[in-house]
């Protein structure tokens, strides 16, 4: 990973959540989910191979967005360049011989498995599950594709193998199209409009 990427990414950050203050509640800067819709066939295999991380949470009661500051912003930001830089883009169809496999990357992986190492990170760091959903995408060509979003107290946030800028979600290219839901990691909602999405990418 350069240095100037590297910087970049975080300047970029720190300055689109530096800029203004927090949201109060919901608002333009968050996606707007809706009902229960299909889990992905790729992140239903796994929950079956990794069923603790698949738990309900609601037990602990309402998690409130991540409230972000200055050591957090670029913790963020040293994560998903970091990924980016170790994991080699490849596909499942070249790795394991199928279409669609989840799993934790060594060295390299498509875009549902660095969404996964990135989401286990920073989870590692202390940030809830509740607020590092894995989320499925359209991209303008209408291939699918896999990111993870950050919900923070100044919207969500897009962590995506194919950028190393971390950008609000209404800046990206994508039609968003479902993610897990915060309380139940197993359970996905519709954003949009839900069909069943193969996600795979591993170029832009």
């Amino acid at each position: 990973m350069s240095r100037l990427c590297a910087f970049g990414a975080t300047l970029s950050l720190c300055l689109l959540l530096l800029a203004g203050p927090a949201a109060a509640d919901p608002g333009p800067g968050h996606m707007p989910v809706g009902r229960a819709t299909t889990q992905p066939i790729g992140h239903h295999l796994f929950c079956l191979e990794n069923a603790a991380e698949c738990r309900p949470l609601e037990s602990r009661g309402l998690v409130t967005p991540l409230k972000l500051d200055h050591d957090l912003i670029l913790a963020v930001a040293e994560v998903n360049t970091r990924i980016n830089a170790r994991i080699e883009p490849r596909s499942d169809a070249e790795l394991y011989g199928t279409e669609e496999r989840w799993t934790y990357p060594t060295d390299a992986g498509d875009c549902e498995d660095f969404a996964l190492l990135k989401r286990r990170a920073l989870h590692e760091m202390g940030i809830d599950l509740a607020n590092l959903l894995l989320t499925v995408v359209r991209k303008r060509s209408g291939e699918g594709h896999a990111v993870l979003t950050l919900r923070t107290d100044r919207g969500d946030f897009i962590l995506d193998n194919l950028n190393w800028r971390v950008v609000a979600w209404t800046d990206t290219p994508y039609r968003f199209v479902k993610r897990q839901s915060g309380s139940d990691p197993g359970r996905w909602l519709d954003i949009g409009v839900a069909s069943e999405v193969v996600v795979g990418a591993v170029a832009k």
